[in-house]
């Protein structure tokens, strides 16, 4: 395998020892850099530790810098990658620190901040070490029509039991409209009960009583729509990567590109 390949293995995928301590090292930099970013935000630290945080800040850019120039140089397409979801967040967390250093002078603090806050996008990077995300992702596009029809099904009781309750309670009890009882029936079912619209009437809270019942068994089917297709999808979760199209979930014992026809490395 050439250096060039081996180096595409280690950073693209992690079915390697290497791989994996390249994720691990990458992971753990992200998450201490972006912690760097949130002190930076409180005065009182950024007073009293504004230098460490400052070098801290340029040894992460650095690394993260050299990650990007690596990949661009491992992958077959590189404008590919560039433009690609990945490629962009990679670049968007690295740019902030160089573009601040061409900003000068009272005027320019406030756009030196919102764009240092774009280093905030290295968590977006994590999705990539992590491949349950991917899982994730794959579950809840299998499982949109099921999930659509029951989102219905929950509006359509929201509906209702709002209309009921602007029947049973009225204005009186703050239910002035029909709109303000699906808020309050959306409220209950959620179980988030905010309290600021309450029932009343004897038969008010019976319905709320119902509803707040109800609710525990409406966040559970969304739940176990998306379990069952996660199951699905773990069991054939792989992150051998295409090198041509950047495509995951390759076998292990497969040649060539499901998506593409490309050569695997």
């Amino acid at each position: 395998m050439s250096f060039r390949n081996k180096l595409y293995q280690i950073i693209f995928e992690a079915e390697t020892v290497e791989g994996k301590l390249f994720d691990v090292i990458l992971l753990w930099s992200i998450i201490f850099s972006v912690i760097i970013v949130c002190l930076e935000s409180v005065k009182a630290y950024k007073l009293t530790y504004g230098n460490v945080f400052f070098y801290l800040e340029w040894i992460f850019t650095i690394l993260f810098s050299i990650e990007y120039i690596i990949r661009i140089y491992a992958v077959e397409k590189p404008l590919k990658y560039i433009f690609s979801f990945y490629g962009l967040v990679d670049l968007f967390s690295i740019v902030p620190s160089f573009f601040s250093l061409y900003f000068h002078g009272a005027q320019s603090l406030l756009v030196i901040r919102a764009i240092r806050l774009l280093r905030v996008f290295r968590l977006f990077k994590l999705t990539r070490f992590m491949g349950e995300s991917d899982v994730l992702f794959k579950a809840l596009k299998s499982s949109r029509f099921k999930i659509t029809v029951f989102l219905i099904c929950v509006m359509t009781i929201a509906l209702t039991s709002g209309a009921l309750m602007y029947l049973i309670e009225g204005p009186e009890s703050s239910f002035s409209s029909i709109p303000k009882g699906v808020y309050w029936s959306i409220v209950t079912m959620t179980t988030v009960g905010y309290g600021d619209i309450v029932p009343q009437t004897d038969l008010g809270k019976a319905l709320a009583s119902f509803l707040m019942i109800a609710g525990y068994g409406i966040i559970a089917v969304p739940t176990g729509i998306v379990s069952v297709e996660i199951a699905k999808v773990s069991n054939a979760q792989n992150t051998r990567t295409c090198k041509n199209c950047l495509i995951e979930g390759h076998r292990n014992e497969a040649k060539y590109c499901w998506s593409c026809g490309a050569k695997l490395a």
